[in-house]
């Protein structure tokens, strides 16, 4: 029996979620059948989806480490996900040790597999709430308590906006979010593009999620970039300009050898607010 057959309330394991899939993609075992069956259907009609959700988690970790190493000591992580090998504030404790971390997301298995995880509640919060609601989130007590808004903070949204409908503002959330920081603060964000992929496996992909708990909307590059109006793109990679990449070149030592089919599922990007 794994952690995951804990169902907290509210969890109906039949219907699959984003973040217990992705969990069993990374090789992880908080997820239930309904999931695996989810995970395995998008292989079948897309067989590199192992490498870009692995490609999407370096991304993640490698932006947080660098935008630590830019002098942020406090880090909101909107639809963080379970927890698995390398977590937000691991990787940015490596920099900062005195790093603070909120995790926000809607699964309550998300909430109550991290609680059991994360002793350091000084530092280090977990809540339950939808990215949709941004005065919710950004009002929370928890979050409150940990990030001081006077000061820089990094805002990560990896793999997440994916998930928003055009009807519900996507780029208008983000930009709610975005408006409560300091200057100097940070937002990294990936998203799932159909850009250079067949027709045929973005439907497959994308007909998954029919019966998920949310449901999955591809987006182009000139509306992921959207997301960072107003902001201050940083170079992806030494050499670069200023702009999005794929996930798996992102902060790469070696573009060429980092550069994969399933790297190009996602665009990211990493900005400062001026």
């Amino acid at each position: 029996m794994t952690e995951a057959d804990q169902v907290p309330p509210g969890l109906d394991p039949g219907i699959p979620s984003p973040a217990r899939i992705y969990d069993y993609l990374l090789g992880g075992d908080n997820n239930f059948p309904a999931d695996r069956a989810a995970a395995e259907q998008i292989m079948q009609a897309v067989p590199e989806i192992r490498d870009a959700a692995w490609s999407n988690r370096g991304f993640h970790q490698r932006a947080a480490t660098w935008i630590a190493e830019h002098g942020v000591r406090q880090f909101i992580d909107i639809g963080s996900g379970l927890p698995t090998v390398g977590n937000t504030h691991e990787v940015v404790r490596q920099v900062a040790p005195d790093a603070r971390v909120v995790y926000v997301d809607n699964d309550p298995l998300v909430r109550l597999h991290s609680e059991a995880l994360l002793t350091d509640t000084s530092t280090i919060k977990v809540i339950l709430g939808d990215l949709r609601d941004p005065d919710g989130i950004l009002g929370d007590p928890g979050l409150r308590e940990l990030i001081d808004f006077a000061e820089p903070t990094g805002l990560l949204m990896t793999g997440v906006m994916m998930f928003v409908a055009d009807g519900s503002d996507p780029w208008g959330l983000v930009g709610r979010y975005v408006r409560e920081l300091a200057p100097g603060s940070y937002l990294s964000l990936s998203h799932l593009s159909a850009d250079h992929k067949s027709p045929r496996a973005v439907q497959g992909f994308r007909a998954v999620f029919d019966t998920a708990t949310e449901q999955l909307y591809f987006r182009s590059k000139p509306e992921v970039e959207r997301f960072f109006i107003g902001l201050e793109l940083v170079p992806p990679y030494d050499g670069a300009e200023p702009g999005l990449s794929y996930t798996g070149v992102w902060g790469a030592e070696d573009v060429a050898m980092a550069d994969s089919d399933g790297s190009r599922w996602l665009w990211c990007g990493v900005a400062r607010r001026p």
